[in-house]
């Protein structure tokens, strides 16, 4: 009996001394929806948390819309995926490829990450799906007050809502019977992206642009939210107060708007639009300040990108973006749409060196707790306490 009792502790505290070690890996197998075509900052994130996750241990399968840049990442990383269409909320053909892919896969959760896929997996549950779902909320839209968005959301399966900021939280809390389901896990970055990397000079060259002037740009999707209107609305105060030229990197539906007002402003030798560019270390190595005007934002992860790089910011505060840049701080805000203080930033982020490298040091030690490597643990830990409770 007392060798039974020793052997027994022995093994409890083998257990004990273990622990830690053990809880960094675990068997799960999730199943993450990509209906976006584009590579846009949502995309990013996914790829950061399944390269992550396998690190841990996690296998990843994906459902990936077909002839998406997902898709094209999914191959060239070896990602077991499944290809469909995503057409509309009602592509019950894609829906029922889903529900037979979870038929033949033991999955323990399948995590949406975009609005599209959201609809698309619980028409895959009215069709007899039934693998738990977690959400992950990357926009600070509010949730419409109808009654199908409010089914969406306080579907039974949901068990968490992922939100990349405490201001979309906040949002989705008020439509949800149950807001503890809402929880906060910022976004990563991987710190050494763009460490040692970028050719200094090479976009200058590209466009002509000469040492004489400072290089001004944001790097964000041509989409409304992003608000390219009051970048031009700051642009154009600032062509009066200093010698700089500016650069949208980025493509979407408003490109061609933005390229009317951008004549209309009679700003066409000072601004450069782009489009996407997979050279963004390029574009890092050349800009001088990241001017950001999003109207909102969930958090905006090329603040996070830019702070790692070591560029100087200036931003308007939409939706969660105060909370990474902390203004004096980190970086320098203004109101929402207000093109005057952005200039006024602008100026001064350029004029007081001091400032800015003060503004630069602290962003530097600030960022380094929005790791990718943070961001999959803290994804991991949500998973482990869904699977604890199933």
């Amino acid at each position: 009996m007392n060798a039974i009792r020793h052997k027994s502790q022995r093994v409890s505290y083998l257990s004990y001394i273990l622990k830690p070690f053990l809880d960094i890996f675990v068997s799960m197998k999730i199943l993450h929806l990509s209906s976006e075509k584009s590579w846009r900052g949502g995309e990013q994130q996914m790829a950061y948390l399944i390269e992550q996750l396998k690190l841990l241990g996690v296998e990843s399968h994906v459902a990936a819309r077909s002839n998406s840049a997902f898709e094209k990442w999914c191959l060239a990383n070896n990602i077991p995926f499944l290809s469909i269409p995503y057409n509309n909320v009602f592509d019950i053909s894609s829906a029922l490829k889903l529900k037979s892919y979870c038929s033949k896969n033991s999955f323990d959760f399948i995590h949406m990450h975009s609005s599209r896929s959201h609809g698309l997996a619980l028409l895959a549950n009215a069709l007899g799906n039934s693998v738990p779902l977690i959400l992950s909320r990357r926009v600070d839209f509010p949730i419409k007050a109808n009654f199908f968005s409010k089914r969406k959301y306080n579907h039974a399966l949901i068990k968490n809502i992922i939100c990349v900021s405490n201001k979309i939280k906040d949002i989705v809390s008020e439509s949800i019977s149950n807001p503890e389901k809402c929880v906060t896990v910022y976004d990563g970055v991987d710190l050494n992206r763009f460490h040692g990397k970028g050719m200094r000079g090479k976009i200058r060259k590209e466009l002509g642009i000469s040492d004489e002037f400072k290089l001004i740009g944001n790097i964000a999707a041509i989409a409304p939210h992003k608000d390219y209107f009051t970048f031009l609305d700051t642009v154009k105060i600032l062509s009066s107060k200093i010698k700089a030229k500016y650069l949208i990197a980025g493509e979407g539906p408003l490109r061609k708007e933005i390229e009317n007002r951008i004549v209309e402003l009679e700003l066409q030798n000072d601004v450069f639009v782009l489009g996407f560019r997979k050279d963004v270390e390029n574009v890092f190595a050349d800009l001088d300040l990241l001017l950001y005007t999003s109207k909102e934002e969930g958090l905006g992860s090329t603040l996070l990108d830019a702070m790692a790089y070591g560029l100087p910011i200036v931003a308007a505060e939409g939706g969660g973006i105060p909370e990474i840049v902390k203004s004096e701080f980190n970086g320098l805000t203004a109101p929402v749409q207000d093109s005057q203080k952005l200039s006024e930033h602008v100026v001064r982020m350029l004029s007081d060196n001091a400032l800015r490298e003060k503004l630069v040091l602290n962003a530097k030690e600030f960022v380094k707790d929005f790791s990718k490597e943070a961001m999959a643990k803290q994804t991991l830990a949500i998973y482990k306490q869904v699977l604890a409770h199933k």
